[in-house]
């Protein structure tokens, strides 16, 4: 079992169905049932090994692994990868360090004016590789205080990759720009809701299609501190940067939602895929949620995407943690049975649990517990209420990220 705390958590029928299906949808999310070789093989230079050289370069949750598969079927003649966990560079996420910078230095150093038409580089963009691969056009330390006030500003990931794209030479297509005149094939596990590419990773091997006027205009929108006009730069736009790179999405949030519905499908109950793209702040969410399932025929309603937090308290928490706590907040008013579950796709709510499940049994221990529920949203402390409740979800760092997965249910 990928929960690791299945048994504790599935306290009655309706619990242990819906952590089965939420089960389904991460092991749907598995490198090794990606067919590599179809794309690969499109291309003659891996088909026919004409190239001079092949280069592979991964960043991001999971690039560790997928390299491990990737080099078993190809001969490459130097591999550079940064990951949390693996045989490879031991970077660090979600904030930038100066590991990251002196791996992407390195890569920088080694690859720009060095490739010519005939060489070959796959790219493996994966979940965090925003944080991975980075090159600012600012001062490391002043790099890293804007990452800080962007994760506690409420802003989505579209907002923070905008600005992170105008702060960093490989990021919004800077990467082709190194690369280049080399040939590209980029697999990208999308962890942005939508699947915008230019997004995922903040698009390095992607023409960007934002300007430094739209950074400007989300850091007016937050109020942002850390960053001026004066420390922004645009990014790439010249097309010969562009034309020699396929871009192929290999997995996406979608991929574990379909396998989700399957399973709630295969257990007689009828479910629906309500978006793969849920964004907005977690109070606003948890509404919706409710309402959603409220009025739906389904029993169950399967979402994914990324909510967001606006960090005010000084507790411990995660946006999944921190949705779930404000849905049962909703049920404290609610006259009928519901359930949710949320949880990080990459095992991590920005704790050691992956998210949470709440329903009525979760407020039921809480009132025995005398926890009151507004407190601990006050001070962002899901965490420590879902310890008490014993309601936290523990997978430990699963290696690849889509973003969240979402399931709720009227029992």
């Amino acid at each position: 079992m990928i929960i690791k705390n299945f048994k504790s958590l599935a306290l009655n029928k309706e619990r242990r169905i819906a952590l089965e299906i939420v089960e389904a949808g991460l092991s749907a999310l598995d490198y090794e049932k990606i067919d590599f070789e179809k794309y690969l093989y499109q291309h003659e230079s891996t088909r026919n090994n004409t190239n001079k050289n092949i280069y592979l370069l991964g960043f991001g949750k999971g690039s560790a692994k997928i390299a491990d598969i990737l080099r078993k079927k190809i001969k490459f003649k130097e591999i550079y990868v940064i990951d949390v966990k693996g045989r490879y560079f031991k970077g660090t996420h979600p904030l930038p360090s100066r590991k990251n910078f002196l791996f992407t230095k390195k890569i920088t150093e080694r690859f720009q004016g060095k490739l010519t038409k005939d060489d070959l580089v796959i790219v493996l963009v994966c979940g965090g590789g925003s944080a991975m691969l980075v090159y600012p056009n600012i001062p490391l330390k002043k790099y890293i205080q804007v990452n800080q006030e962007l994760l506690k500003s409420g802003a989505n990931i579209y907002e923070m990759n905008t600005i992170r794209k105008h702060l960093d030479l490989v990021k919004g297509g800077g990467l082709l720009k190194i690369l280049y005149p080399a040939k590209v094939i980029s697999f990208i596990f999308s962890d942005v809701p939508g699947n915008d590419l230019s997004f995922i990773a903040s698009g390095p091997t992607v023409k960007d299609k934002t300007n430094i006027a739209d950074a400007l205009k989300i850091i007016k929108k937050y109020k942002l501190r850390s960053v001026k006009k004066e420390d922004l730069i645009e990014t790439p736009k010249e097309e010969k940067y562009f034309k020699n790179v396929s871009n192929i999405l290999a997995l996406s949030n979608l991929t574990a939602l379909k396998a989700m519905k399957e399973k709630a499908e295969s257990l007689g109950l009828k479910a629906k895929i309500l978006t793969d793209n849920l964004k907005g702040d977690v109070k606003d969410v948890a509404k919706f949620l409710f309402q959603e399932i409220k009025k739906s025929k389904e029993k169950i309603l399967i979402t994914g995407g990324e909510t967001t937090v606006k960090v005010k308290g000084k507790g411990k928490g995660g946006r999944n943690q921190e949705l779930v706590l404000w849905f049962l907040k909703t049920l404290t008013y609610a006259d009928s049975n519901f359930l949710i579950i949320s949880l990080n796709s990459d095992g991590w709510d920005n704790t050691e649990f992956a998210g949470a499940i709440g329903d009525k049994i979760t407020l039921e221990k809480a009132e025995k517990l005398k926890l009151d529920i507004d407190k601990f949203l006050e001070n962002n402390d899901s965490f420590h209420f879902f310890k008490k409740t014993k309601d936290g979800i523990i997978t430990g760092r699963l290696p690849i990220n889509v973003a969240d997965l979402i399931l709720v249910w009227k029992t």
